[in-house]
């Protein structure tokens, strides 16, 4: 039962220090993960685990971090799974990224551009871009650039030119005369509502049995721009009986008179997905078209295609898509979120955008490594943030210099202090190619209000590479100390900011955007105080460590305040 208490003891300290307090429920894991046989009785062990909760919720920050010192954390490193291809040819294999340019990059493409990247690499072959740029009414040249940008930032590099599908449309157009000619697609002439019914109730309707030539003569009429947006669509003639139904007469193509980013009005009939996937993935020598599993159903009518037209066929590979627990990928649920200003732009450090990412202080290598974690499973799954940030701070520690914050300084005055006005630092703990840092003192200083509220006359404490102090007034907010001498003895160590050469700071930290479905209106808070003068100094997008608070990338200046977001623990 002791190692039991102890195990238990050492993922509560952690999960207060990384989160501000413990929660039962997520220590629970890491608990069974180091001691298995806790699940022999779970209600014993959830008994120990809330006691050890509510006795490490009552510490000080500083007392967190003594006791942490005492136990060894093992942060498992994000491991990339190696990507095997069916049927797959060293120097032959052909695999795309076919984004839709409908809106700015997220996680969740980084791992889809960066499985099919690293499996042409994985075999010598080659990788394309493609945009699936066939729905003028949503796609824009900015969304173009945005997912470019993204991908550069990633590490992506393409071979030849980025190609549009729009830029295939003589041939898309022809393959579908084509499919019409042999009486496998028809002009439907139905109410959208009419089809849907039809659809799930698997009835065909009288347009169904019209011949191919008469079908030929409404579908030039098509071309000629002679019918209005929705009158008309082409269908596939499949089996409405079917029981997937995809396969029950699916739009391949629909009239859209929106002007197109790229085309402009060129075109005003389009494909669907379905029908310009396969087509150009044939025509351009794909070998692998790698997708999410959710597009599983629909792999039927893709192979029916590449039969049906007598193109040269391609193997489908599935993965699983990336979820973030509290933080949408979906197109559908962020684009509103930025549209009702509910977060603050698609770079909103709250976001799972590649652009979010960026400004919150990921790096490029951390999404990566975390983006291909999964390999091309096909099992779902919901990752936890919690290991990007791992990843990230695995990767920035040994580089990022340190400096002081403090968040709601309480001011410190000492008297008989040393005569020196101010003092080299050292920029990293370990990294001594780091460097030091000058920085000014005086006879005021300002301490965290975390720290001062542990504070109280005869308390003793060491303000941080300087010297130790001890509390012999207290008028409340304001603290007076004298000095104590320089020798270093065990106990608490204060980070500080001295009056000389303070600078107005915050801190923006993002949280998770929703709570099941629900979306979280405290989800950004705002850390204010002062940090030292040498910050000023940093360039936009550094990452430093704020000591004994986190890692931050420096975000912008206001005025006489310095902006940073909170990157991880």
């Amino acid at each position: 039962m002791s190692e039991l208490n102890e195990i238990v003891r050492k993922h509560v300290v952690k999960n207060a220090l990384d989160y501000g307090k413990a929660n039962a429920g997520a220590v629970v894991g890491r608990v069974i993960g180091e001691l298995p046989e806790a699940k022999n009785d779970m209600k014993e062990t959830m008994k120990i685990i809330s006691k050890a909760v509510a006795e490490v919720n009552k510490l000080s920050r500083v007392e967190l971090e003594g006791e942490a010192a005492n136990y060894t954390y093992a942060e498992k490193k994000v491991e990339e799974k190696k990507i095997v291809l069916p049927n797959a040819e060293r120097g032959k294999v052909v695999t795309r990224f076919p984004p839709e340019p409908s809106g700015y990059p997220h996680i969740g493409h980084a791992k889809a551009a960066l499985l099919d990247y690293e499996a042409a690499k994985e075999y010598d072959g080659k990788f394309l871009i493609r945009f699936d740029d066939t729905n003028p009414e949503k796609e824009k040249a900015e969304y173009v650039e945005a997912i470019l940008n993204g991908l550069k930032w990633l590490g992506v590099k393409w071979d030849g030119e980025v190609e549009y599908t729009s830029d295939f449309m003589p041939q898309i157009y022809s393959y579908a005369r084509k499919l019409i000619a042999k009486g496998k697609a028809y002009v439907c002439f139905c109410a959208a509502d009419k089809v849907k019914t039809n659809r799930q109730e698997g009835i065909g309707c009288e347009c169904r049995d019209r011949s191919a030539e008469e079908n030929l003569n409404e579908w030039k009429k098509m071309l000629a721009g002679e019918f209005s947006e929705g009158k008309a669509i082409v269908r596939y003639r499949g089996d409405m009986s079917a029981e997937n139904t995809v396969m029950r007469d699916p739009t391949m193509l629909r009239i859209i008179k929106a002007k197109h980013y790229r085309q402009g009005t060129k075109y005003s009939v389009w494909p669907s997905y379905d029908f310009s996937v396969p087509i150009v993935d044939s025509i351009t020598g794909i070998t692998h078209a790698m997708r999410t599993k959710e597009y599983e159903l629909r792999d039927y009518l893709y192979y029916e295609l590449i039969r049906e037209l007598e193109l040269r066929p391609v193997i489908i590979v599935e993965f699983s898509r990336l979820q973030l627990k509290g933080f949408p990928v979906s197109k559908r649920l962020i684009t509103p979120l930025v549209e009702k200003g509910k977060v603050h732009g698609w770079d909103d450090p709250r976001l799972p955008t590649l652009m979010g990412l960026k400004r919150r202080g990921i790096l490029p290598e951390a999404a990566r490594k975390f983006a291909l974690s999964s390999g091309i499973g096909k099992s779902e799954s919901t990752a936890e943030i919690e290991q990007l940030l791992v990843e990230n701070k695995r990767l920035v520690e040994p580089t990022a210099q340190r400096r002081y914050f403090v968040k709601n300084p309480v001011k410190l005055t000492i008297k008989n202090k040393p005569g020196r006005s101010e003092v080299m630092i050292r920029n990293h703990p370990t990294n001594k190619e780091l460097g030091e840092r000058k920085v000014k003192i005086s006879d005021v200083f300002y301490i965290s209000g975390d720290d001062a509220r542990e504070l109280e006359r005869g308390s003793e404490f060491r303000l941080k590479e300087l010297y130790n102090v001890k509390i012999v007034d207290e008028l409340t907010p304001e603290f007076f100390g004298e000095y104590e001498g320089e020798k270093i003895v065990p106990g608490k160590k204060l980070h500080w900011v001295s009056d000389k050469g303070k600078v107005k700071c915050r801190v923006i930290v993002p949280g998770e955007l929703f709570d099941g479905d629900t979306f979280r209106e405290e989800s950004l808070k705002i850390d204010s105080g002062y940090c030292e003068e040498s910050c000023e100094k940093l360039k936009i997008g550094d990452v430093i460590q704020f000591e004994r608070y986190g890692f931050c990338r420096f975000d912008a200046k206001e005025g006489d305040t310095l902006v940073f977001i909170y990157t991880n623990p």
